[in-house]
């Protein structure tokens, strides 16, 4: 299906950047091929332990300085690209907060501290099927950006 299609360009950046986005890993892919990546980490991480998780494991600025939920939307993903705004608003207002060094009990009190994230998630849970269809579709109408390595 749709994750098996996608998951074969996923392995490829996966392999290619070493699973690591960095200044030195960047440029070794496209931007359309780093929103697809993108996708994959957030989807990841979402569904282990939320925004919280996301941004603690050092993806913050990967989605959130990134042109990802602008990517989205052009990929015909808008209802999903007006929740990465959304979560942006909370990250730029805490972002020092959110990147600090914890513990794994300071780790699970962040849960409670950022309860805004959960209705995000929510909403995340019920079109995660839709935007990787809608994400799926476009990738299929425009391979030869997301083929191509660099």
């Amino acid at each position: 299906g749709m994750d098996g299609f996608l998951k074969v360009f996923i392995d490829k950046y996966l392999e290619v950047t070493g699973g690591v986005v960095n200044a030195e890993t960047m440029p070794l892919l496209n931007g359309y091929q780093h929103s697809l990546l993108g996708y994959h980490f957030l989807r990841e991480e979402i569904n282990e332990g939320g925004f919280v998780q996301l941004i603690q494991n050092g993806f913050g600025p990967y989605i959130f300085d990134n042109p990802f939920a602008k990517a989205m939307r052009q990929f015909g993903a808008k209802e999903f690209a007006k929740l990465i705004y959304s979560a942006k608003k909370i990250y730029d207002e805490n972002r020092a907060d959110l990147e600090k060094d914890r513990d794994d009990e300071e780790f699970m009190a962040m849960y409670e501290q950022y309860e805004a994230f959960d209705e995000l998630e929510e909403q995340f849970m019920d079109m995660e099927e839709s935007v990787t269809a809608r994400i799926a579709e476009y990738v299929d109408n425009h391979i030869e950006e997301f083929a191509e390595i660099v």
